[in-house]
């Protein structure tokens, strides 16, 4: 019988006496797929690049006194053993003095990005024109890693449109807004009042899906709403129902939270006219909380009810069935 060596030669290696390395084991697929499962719970479903990158040793481009310190900078030194900033003993470094001064406002609300976008936005003169030039857009990050620019669904020039927060996965494979599980929601919730796609019109705030279905940035949203604001005034619908907080908020400048202004009506300018604004709870937050679907009920049957005075006041009679 063969003895194999297991000794190691003076540098420490192992199996320098002719040992022959292991077979490596194949790959157990059970645990891949938790694994797997594991990263989509936690809303990773979308790989941007070909290989993995550590966004943290990324060189950081901002400046000025609120910008983060480059990565380097941030690392151990290895010839004083510490980080930088820390004492000689080895401790961490004082923590700095909380900041009394109010929170500076994103650089998109006044950079390029958000005068771009305003131009563009304003030279639009129909819908296919700003579809055209949201195409165009290139001041918003999120369209370089989405698979579609969604911009709306349903019926352009409809009495009732809708606004959402952002497309999620499936709206981003097809190109349509409220198409996944909360889409599905959002039609039975139209059909209880009579309603459906085809007497609506549906849109977002953002036209490009967040990675991972993450919340928008506010520099996200800033960049993307002289999009969102000149849809409403080109669509010209009498009554817009915001589908939850980010669109409640960013359209009605509102600082409360949506359980505090859901239910309430405001008046929402679009460009040269007022129309009536609902805010209301996300269909995506009711799948989460079924409980909050008599709150959406109740404001459902308020719209039903403005709908019909709308019509009636107008003299088209378009009220749909019960």
């Amino acid at each position: 019988m063969t003895e194999v060596g297991t000794g190691s030669d003076t540098d420490g290696r192992p199996g320098a006496t002719g040992e022959r390395p292991a077979a490596a084991a194949p790959p157990d697929r059970a645990r891949l797929a938790q694994i797997l499962a594991f990263y989509r719970e936690a809303g990773v479903e979308t790989a941007v690049d070909e290989v993995p990158r550590d966004w943290s040793l990324q060189p950081v481009t901002a400046t000025g006194p609120g910008a983060a310190a480059p990565a380097a900078a941030m690392r151990p030194d290895p010839a004083q053993g510490r980080a930088p900033g820390a004492a000689a003993d080895g401790s961490p470094p004082a923590r700095p003095a909380p900041s009394r001064a109010a929170p500076a406002r994103p650089a998109a609300a006044t950079g390029p990005a958000m005068a771009e976008g305003l131009r563009l936005a304003q030279g639009a003169g129909t819908l296919a024109e700003l579809r055209a030039a949201l195409e165009r857009f290139e001041g918003c990050a999120l369209k370089r890693t989405a698979s579609n620019t969604v911009f709306a669904d349903g019926a352009p020039g409809a009495p009732l449109m809708l606004v959402g927060e952002a497309p999620g996965r499936d709206e981003d494979i097809q190109g349509r807004p409220f198409v996944g599980q909360s889409g599905q929601l959002l039609d039975r919730m139209l059909a209880a009042i009579g309603r459906d796609r085809g007497s609506c019109y549906i849109a977002n705030i953002l036209p490009w899906r967040p990675p991972g279905n993450r919340q928008p940035s506010q520099e996200e949203i800033v960049a993307c709403l002289p999009f969102i604001r000149r849809h409403i005034e080109l669509a010209r619908p009498a009554i817009v129902v915001l589908l939850g907080g980010t669109s409640a908020k960013t359209l009605l400048e509102r600082t409360e939270g949506i359980t505090r202004l859901r239910g309430r009506w405001f008046p929402l300018q679009a460009g040269s006219h007022t129309v009536e604004a609902l805010a209301t709870f996300h269909p995506a937050y009711l799948l989460r909380q079924p409980s909050q679907k008599r709150e959406a009920w109740r404001d459902f049957l308020d719209l039903k009810h403005r709908l019909a005075a709308a019509a009636a006041l107008d003299g088209t009679g378009a009220e749909q069935k019960s």
